[in-house]
């Protein structure tokens, strides 16, 4: 009796240790078939770029396809619940964009909890934006555009790429730590137009979309909104020279269903941090108005949990409602 009961017992805590063995050895060969890549957004768009661009990455250097998978629809949220609801096994990643950090304010319903419910993966790109106006205002640096924003209350219409865009929360987030008083005007195609043709007179835009208009006098730069000066416009000022404080850029990374090895989700880690370091790839990013972001994921989840909180009481403070 006693022999059966040690081989008994044996035999248990051989079928527990399966799981954990198996885990590991599926790290150890991960990935050993495609991986799907799920975007929120339609192809073209800036998540799309540059979600395939790191798919390729990860594909030449771990030796399967990561493949881009556009399921646009809700400003992300239907791919972050698709992937919230896949197995946690690495095979399906979820391209993480500012949306997922503002969303959780956003939006009253969601079905899942972003922070709780996706596993930190890597950060990996890095997007400015820069503060433009029509030329047809006086004013030339972001000092002068507080004042005659206060002189002029409501007279001012600050475009965006739509309500609770990222260029909305980037001017939200100036009029709240400067008390300006500026007319939203979201839109659902290009703001460019417009901007150009002085119907509305200032945007926070991503620096790859108004570059060639800023060298070419069409739009004035005051400011980009990176904590550094950015080389793109290496003499244009940082917001913060003049409002201490202020952040705000684009970045991009990826994440997984909770619960997926934490081996997996360091593999990746790896490689993307391996990419990172080429100049070639910093190249390509640069060529899309990015530069590189590279984090553990310890260090991005951190990431991800502070965007959330501080985009949230932007949002509230605000009373922004989705569109």
């Amino acid at each position: 009796m006693n022999l059966r009961r040690r081989q008994f017992l044996h035999l248990g805590a051989a079928a527990v240790a399966l799981p954990a063995v198996s885990r590991i050895a599926s790290a150890d060969t991960y990935p050993a078939r495609p991986v799907r890549f799920i975007v929120g957004f339609p192809a073209s768009n800036a998540s799309d770029i540059v979600a395939r661009l790191m798919g390729q990455n990860l594909s030449e250097n771990l030796g399967q396809a990561f493949v881009v998978e556009n399921r646009p629809g809700a400003s992300g949220n239907i791919a972050t619940e698709l992937v919230v609801n896949a197995p946690p096994d690495g095979y399906t990643l979820l391209l993480i964009s500012p949306s997922a950090t503002t969303n959780p304010a956003l939006y009253d319903n969601l079905n899942f909890n972003f922070i709780r419910d996706i596993a930190p993966v890597a950060g990996f790109a890095r997007a400015p934006y820069v503060m433009v106006l029509n030329p047809s205002l006086p004013a030339k640096t972001v000092a002068e555009f507080i004042a005659y924003t206060k002189a002029n209350p409501g007279k001012i219409n600050m475009a965006s790429a739509g309500t609770g865009s990222f260029s909305h929360m980037c001017g939200e987030l100036f009029k709240a730590m400067t008390g300006v008083d500026m007319v939203h005007v979201p839109y659902r195609g290009s703001f460019l137009p417009d901007l150009l043709g002085g119907q509305v007179q200032a945007v926070f835009s991503p620096i790859s979309q108004s570059l060639d208009y800023i060298r070419a006098g069409k739009l004035r730069a005051l400011a980009v909104t990176t904590a550094s000066r950015q080389e793109a416009l290496p003499d244009i000022p940082t917001v913060a020279e003049f409002v201490p404080g202020y952040e705000a850029s684009a970045w991009y990374g990826i994440g997984a269903p909770r619960n997926t090895p934490a081996e997996i989700s360091d593999r990746i880690n790896k490689a993307i941090t391996a990419d990172l370091a080429d100049p070639k790839l910093k190249a390509r990013l640069a060529d899309i108005g990015a530069v590189p972001m590279p984090m553990t994921t310890a260090e991005f989840g951190k990431f991800l949990a502070a965007e959330t909180e501080k985009w949230g009481k932007v949002i509230r403070a605000a009373n922004i409602k989705p569109e």
